[in-house]
């Protein structure tokens, strides 16, 4: 069964769905980005329903100023209050749980990071955490070293540089451009993402070809990560590919418990 819950949160309302469960333990999904509390192609919802299925009440919340949730959005990085009014609703509506796991996606993820603790969680699931401040659009670039690798060993690519089809200087150029406008230098956000996972027992989730995913493990590596880590086969960054979703689902479930 499934129920709408709507919450405070300092001086707005916010909504929140509830799957329920008898279980003892439940997961607080928190969307990234912008989206509301479905997550991309419905497919939070569709984690929360299997969830549930299994016994593990889920409570999915749209965050101050998104879906139906009244407020300015301020983004994830202003979400602490969010997170906290959710987890004590959550605990409100399912008096039972003894242990609250948060999961999300992406920047989602980075908020449960950096506000877990302050919510009273028990252990994080992350996927694709984000870890790295975007520059004009541009993906990461711990991302474009991986996309330029997997070119180099293209033979479709020296061929078309012996028969002249691809501007050398042109490429050059713009790849210069790139590498003096991106660093892996560790940004704040980098670095309290890593004092918030060290606070709670975490696990991260990987999309193998997702370019988000693939500069959390630049930053993993630099901070000598050694937690414990799924990787999905998969480019999708919302695990909306074939097979992605059960993938997932086991993924979190293992985390959780």
């Amino acid at each position: 069964m499934r129920r709408i819950v709507a919450f405070r949160c300092a001086d707005e309302t916010l909504v929140g769905s509830l799957d329920v469960a008898a279980g003892t333990i439940g997961v607080l999904i928190v969307s990234g980005g912008n989206e509301v509390r479905c997550g991309a192609h419905r497919g939070m919802a569709a984690l929360a329903k299997a969830l549930a299925a299994g016994g593990m009440p889920v409570f999915r919340f749209d965050r101050r100023g998104i879906g139906d949730s009244s407020g300015i959005n301020g983004g994830f990085e202003s979400a602490a209050d969010d997170i906290m009014a959710a987890a004590a609703a959550f605990r409100a509506h399912c008096p039972q749980l003894t242990r609250l796991v948060g999961f999300g996606n992406c920047d989602g993820a980075t908020a449960l990071a950096l506000f877990g603790e302050r919510a009273g969680l028990d252990a994080l699931v992350l996927a694709n955490p984000w870890v790295v401040a975007a520059v004009d659009d541009l993906p990461p670039p711990a991302a474009i070293r991986a996309r330029y690798a997997t070119r180099l060993r293209d033979r479709t690519l020296w061929a078309d540089l012996v028969r002249g089809r691809i501007n050398i200087s042109s490429g050059v150029k713009g790849l210069s451009r790139i590498f003096r406008m991106h660093s892996d230098a560790e940004s704040s956000l980098e670095l309290g993402f890593f004092a918030g996972i060290a606070a709670i027992p975490s696990t991260i989730v990987i999309a193998k070809g997702d370019a988000t995913a693939q500069a959390f493990l630049a930053a993993a590596k630099r901070h000598r990560w050694r937690g414990t880590m799924h990787v999905i086969e998969t480019a999708s960054h919302s695990f909306a590919g074939p097979g992605d979703a059960d993938a997932l689902l086991s993924a979190v479930r293992e985390g959780v418990r």
